[in-house]
């Protein structure tokens, strides 16, 4: 599954003006004329449930990519509740009413009864050392029995095999801090099958294999937080940045909580966050517009509506000063360093996208020229921002990987230096250019495809209000100034606002 689901990209802007704009060369006008071709082909639409849709028709080939953006993720939780936006990703799969099941009402009956013997078991385990061993054995062993008689209603992977026999692809779910998606490509002659099943995954959900999908999290956080030490460290690190706003908790959730959420916190959790007012819909490919309102209404509008939950309303206090972490572990060494910086809707974005570029990306990067090529303290060197999300002010991130006999206080140091670059020297009109015009080609090459073009779409309509905005970032990007560079660096890369996390290796006595 991913759990990263970062912005994509958007379409069709033909061969000459592609190559003029990763060039560098766009004229002046060329994304807002691009924009007024792309409307055209372009249909908007909301049911009266409050489910938006955008479909946009692509006639190359005869398929259709779907993507359900869900504005929930694990920012939406709150303590004693986390991962489990996550959770829902394992359940995406599960199943409806009619789909994944021999006989809805004797399973129903059968979750019933795990429901109820996982609440005894919860009450047990809470009184600690006086909990009563005996009763606690039998409740175990009635929970798996109950668990046995469940699996006997369950028809496995019946929802996947229905999209799989008709020629999906890029059938998948993904979590991160503010959304949650599902996605899947199918020729252009399914879309009723579609409307079909997705509807009825909203309209008639069933968290079937509840408590067995909680293992597997559980199973998936040791392996990837708690096994891992750079896990473990960002796990710490982000703990420490954030004193208030919940992008200090974990996606896949805390391990005591993951223990103790029940089904039907799930289930409110649903009602709350998954319902047509909270999400939003693009559709692209070989599809006619007329059809896809018909089949809307048909199958979306059976979903109850109700009113769009409200964003997280918590805002990060400013720090007051540098704060710092050390994870203990005799792997690699590591250095993170993180400032907090605005949302992607702030008018600095784009300063940040060039800073990305000029510091962070690939070899020819200041970091990767500076630490690894030249000075050879460090193995790998980035930068980059939107950690660990976008929808809410978040982190511009600086990493390095010593080499083997180099420290963490070397690559930091080395790190600091390059800052102090950007703050106090202008970078040069050839390396601007340069950034400018990889920023604009990695936005572009996301329009190539379906699937890639249906997932921006819906990134700039949910997380900015307007996916035309997509096209805004193109001219965002060109007014960037070497001025702006300094002046962001200075504002936002302060020891102030500083958050430090390293992985020390130095062995500790006991």
């Amino acid at each position: 599954m991913k759990h990263t689901m970062r912005k994509l990209r958007v379409v069709a802007i033909g061969v000459t003006l592609l190559l003029f704009v990763m060039a560098g060369l766009a004229p002046k006008s060329a994304e807002a004329q691009d924009l007024a071709e792309f409307e055209k082909r372009i249909t908007e639409f909301t049911l009266d449930n409050g489910l938006k849709f955008l479909v946009l028709e692509r006639h190359e080939a005869p398929v259709i990519s779907f993507h359900i953006y869900a504005d929930v993720g694990a920012v939406d939780e709150v303590k004693g509740i986390t991962g489990l936006a996550h959770l829902f990703e394992h359940m995406a799969f599960k199943g409806t009413k009619t789909v994944g099941t021999k006989d809805y009402e004797a399973e129903a009956t059968a979750m019933a009864k795990i429901d109820e013997l996982f609440l005894a078991l919860k009450t047990e385990r809470r009184k600690g050392e006086r909990a009563d061993k005996v009763r606690l054995e039998h409740l175990q062993n009635q929970f798996k029995e109950a668990q046995e008689e469940a699996q006997e209603y369950l028809v496995h992977d019946e929802y996947e095999e229905a999209f799989s026999r008709e020629g999906s692809s890029g059938f998948n779910a993904g979590t991160g801090q503010d959304v949650t998606q599902y996605i899947v490509s199918l020729p252009s002659n399914k879309i009723e099958l579609w409307m079909s099943m997705e509807s009825d995954r909203f309209l008639n959900p069933v968290l079937r294999e509840f408590y067995k999908e909680k293992d597997v999290v559980m199973e998936e956080r040791r392996l990837i937080t708690e096994s891992q030490p750079v896990g473990r460290l960002l796990e710490e690190f982000l703990a420490i940045a954030y004193k208030a706003h919940p992008y200090g908790e974990p996606i896949v959730g805390h391990m005591s909580d993951l223990e103790t959420l029940t089904r039907s916190e799930a289930e409110a959790f649903f009602k709350k966050y998954y319902l047509p007012s909270n999400l939003t819909v693009a559709i692209v490919g070989d599809v006619n517009p007329q059809e896809v309102i018909e089949l809307a209404r048909k199958y979306f509008n059976r979903i109850p509506g109700g009113p769009k939950p409200d964003p997280v309303e918590t805002v990060e206090p400013p720090q007051l000063g540098q704060r710092r972490v050390t994870v203990q572990d005799p792997a690699q060494p590591f250095v993170l360093i993180g400032y907090h910086k605005p949302s992607i809707n702030h008018p600095d974005n784009a300063v940040f996208d060039a800073i990305t570029e000029i510091v962070g990306i690939g070899r020819t990067s200041r970091l990767y020229k500076s630490l690894v090529k030249e000075k050879k303290i460090a193995v790998a060197a980035s930068g980059f921002p939107g950690m660990p999300g976008n929808k809410y002010p978040s982190l511009f991130l600086f990493y390095a990987v010593p080499a083997r006999g180099r420290t963490n206080q070397e690559c930091e140091e080395a790190i600091y230096a390059e800052i102090e670059k950007l703050k106090n020297e202008p970078v040069l009109p050839e390396e601007l250019e340069k950034a400018k015009t990889r920023s604009r080609a990695s936005l572009i090459r996301q329009l190539a495809s379906n699937s890639g073009l249906a997932s921006q779409l819906t990134f700039y309509e949910v997380v900015t209000g307007d996916w035309r905005n997509l096209f805004k970032q193109l001219d965002d990007i060109d007014r960037v100034t070497a001025e702006d560079i300094q002046r962001v660096a200075k504002k936002y890369f302060t020891t102030k606002n500083q958050t430090v996390g390293i992985i020390d290796t130095t062995p500790t006595e006991n």
